[in-house]
């Protein structure tokens, strides 16, 4: 019989065979529902595999294969964590495979996502079972170049072929980032594997080292500010159910590669080592969600709404590190299970979100919220588990989004009890920032809700629009369904991580699905509880009560009239709110500061037929202040570098005869 980890290597064989399958069959009218198909249930199968392994608690698996590096092999480890963010990256790649067997007849060049779409979620699951070093960098290269020939799918469409080039650059500065941090990890022995590296010692000032070096290489995969400029251009290129899955999935790989290295492999924490994380963590949540907000592009928005998500799960994972660092292991379990809890929760509703902006795109061919509107007539199953997502990611109850941001306040809440004085002045300031994130996350979801579903149609396109098919309606209801699961059995949930909590803090939380009425105290009842379901059953009653009165009292009359355009007739779509004018008071808040946002109003003289026009500058100072200046200067070097290609025979052997010299002097010298 196969052991856990050979049971998900199967599996992960079996998704590596589909892709080759796949490339043998991608000119057949049947290939997509062959692949897709296979995909769902090789995956299912991984889901379960990995379920059971988290449920049962019964310590690590471990494998290691003849291949690899010849001293070392092949190692594979399926523990505790490992099965959790294999569940994630399973269930993910289940549903979106369920999505794209209706997206995907919508595809025009299958043959450039069929091979490769099996192959990512390979990869992310070999990230997630490695156990040494070389494997790790192996798979997280595959995963990478597999995601960027997904992100090159429709390359002649403008933009994409930028993003697929920058997404490839990150991805190549990320891996250098690991490959340094792992380096220093095995240490002068040269010890790959993890369990090596766990039993080893390290000094401070590596374990910094190692810290900074993760924070870029898994940073950089996850989208933390500054390093985020990959993923609104290469989240929106993509496919839609491979945009769910770099943005729910591959992310969360990230979040496991720095949780596996800071959490597992570096051993107890020093404090200090929470405030970058913390500060990074905050600054990140924040930008995320003012980048979306200023965004009309309703796919760009999601991908910058991840980027705000990331942020709150670095935020809790560095509470982590400080209640860890200072021996308050309940307080860390706590702020760990609210990171692990937002990771799913995210996995759920940001699929979810992507997959019904496909939708969108699918029926009405636009992306621009300013071509939508009106969809809730056209699309009435799509708007309903869109409103759903959008209701999650806001955080707002009984839905999921709210039980793990409860989690991460009352973490913070905790704050005062830690010892340091920045600690005790910087983590509320840090809640205070994660508060503001979280208001700014209901105003832009109720601007991409009402923007693209309510009022009007923008136009003949979105007038027209049809619901999608049977597939991939089924796949946003299930990830609906789950969303309200989660946050109505919030107990559940938890209970499943704490086998998580226990093998990285040696510590959990209390079990919670037993507590009555399926409450959840994860402190103590005088600290705070939540209950899920109770939340469910008032708003449901209130909403029942209201529409009875309503009903009942009000008149039945119908009066029908012009649209009402802020006291005048609203007489023509493009006259509603739109994404920048929804938008207009939070940019001259916030853009003028960080985005340096200029509007430009030009208004004829009286008496011209001209019309006015009004224009909105935004720059991304991230990208102008910093990437830009690195590629102009690689640019400027580039060419003055050229040059040296027209050397004749004798200049080169001179060169090669310098270069030879100097590297002989270095070495005598370090010698």
């Amino acid at each position: 019989m196969l052991t856990a980890v050979a049971a998900q290597l199967v599996c992960v064989a079996a998704l590596l065979g589909i892709a080759v399958l796949a490339v043998a069959l991608s000119r057949a009218k049947a290939a997509t529902a062959l692949v897709y198909g296979a995909t769902l249930i090789v995956c299912a199968l991984a889901l379960i595999g990995a379920l059971r392994a988290l449920l049962a608690g019964t310590g690590a698996d471990e494998i290691v294969l003849p291949i690899g590096l010849p001293w070392l092999g092949a190692h594979f480890r399926l523990d505790a964590l490992a099965a959790f963010f294999l569940a994630v990256v399973n269930l993910g790649g289940a549903i979106a495979s369920l999505y794209a067997l209706g997206y995907g007849r919508h595809e025009h060049a299958p043959q450039r996502v069929l091979p490769f779409f099996p192959a990512f979620l390979a990869g992310m699951n070999l990230v997630v079972l490695a156990d040494d070093a070389f494997s790790y960098l192996l798979c997280w290269e595959f995963m990478s170049l597999a995601s960027w020939a997904l992100v090159m799918t429709h390359h002649r469409e403008p933009g994409n072929a930028r993003a697929g080039y920058v997404y490839l650059l990150m991805a190549s500065f990320g891996t250098l980032a690991l490959l340094l941090a792992f380096g220093l990890l095995a240490g002068p022995a040269g010890d790959y594997g993890f369990a090596a590296i766990r039993a080893m010692p390290h000094a401070p000032g590596e374990a910094t080292m190692v810290l900074i070096l993760m924070l870029l290489g898994a940073g950089s995969k996850a989208g933390l500010v500054p390093l985020h400029v990959w993923l609104p251009l290469a989240h929106p290129a993509a496919p839609s159910h491979v945009s769910a899955l770099m943005s729910g999935v591959m992310t969360k790989v990230a979040v496991y590669g720095f949780i596996r290295v800071v959490f597992d492999l570096l051993g107890p924490p020093n404090w200090t080592a929470s405030v970058l994380v913390l500060s990074l963590g905050g600054v990140t949540a924040v930008m995320g969600i003012l980048y979306a907000l200023l965004e009309k592009d309703l796919k760009r928005l999601l991908a910058y709404s991840t980027i705000e998500n990331i942020g709150i799960i670095f935020v809790c994972l560095g509470l982590a590190l400080a209640f860890q660092a200072n021996n308050q292991t309940l307080a860390a379990s706590l702020a760990l299970t609210a990171a692990l809890f937002h990771v799913f929760n995210h996995s759920l509703f940001k699929s979810l979100l992507f997959f019904g902006a496909g939708a969108v795109l699918v029926s009405t061919g636009a992306r621009d919220m300013d071509k939508l509107g009106g969809l809730i007539h056209r699309m009435p199953v799509t708007s309903v588990v869109f409103l759903i997502g959008c209701v999650a990611i806001a955080a707002l109850p009984p839905f999921n989004g709210f039980v793990s941001e409860w989690l991460m306040f009352q973490a913070v809440l905790l704050s005062p009890s830690l010892p340091q004085w920045g600690l005790k002045i910087m983590v509320p300031a840090i809640g205070a920032l994660l508060a503001l994130a979280a208001a700014l996350a209901a105003a832009c979801f109720v601007k991409a809700y009402g923007v693209s579903f309510l009022s009007r149609p923008r136009s003949e396109a979105a007038a027209n629009a049809q619901e999608v098919d049977h597939f991939s309606l089924a796949a946003m209801v299930i990830l609906a369904s789950l969303c309200l699961f989660a946050g109505i059995f919030p107990g559940l949930v938890i209970d499943a991580l704490s086998p998580v909590t226990q093998q990285i803090l040696d510590s959990r939380l209390g079990a919670q699905s037993h507590l009555p009425w399926l409450s959840i105290i994860p402190i103590a009842e005088r600290r705070g509880s939540y209950n899920g379901l109770l939340v469910l059953v008032f708003i449901a009653i209130s909403a029942s009560l209201g529409y009875l009165a309503i009903r009942r009292f009000s008149s039945h009359a119908v009066r029908r009239g012009p649209a009402w355009g802020c006291g005048f007739s609203d007489a023509v779509p493009q006259a509603q709110y739109s994404p920048d004018s929804f938008a207009q008071p939070l940019r001259r808040v916030f853009g003028t500061l960080l985005f340096a946002a200029r509007e430009h109003v030009e208004m004829p003289p009286p008496g011209s037929v001209k019309p006015a026009r009004f224009s909105v500058e935004i720059h991304d100072l991230v990208w102008e202040t910093l990437y830009g200046r690195i590629a102009g200067a690689v640019d400027t070097a580039s060419k003055r570098l050229d040059r040296w290609q027209l050397l004749t025979i004798r200049g080169y052997l001179s060169l090669v005869f310098a270069t030879l010299v100097t590297l002989l002097l270095v070495l005598a010298i370090w010698s």
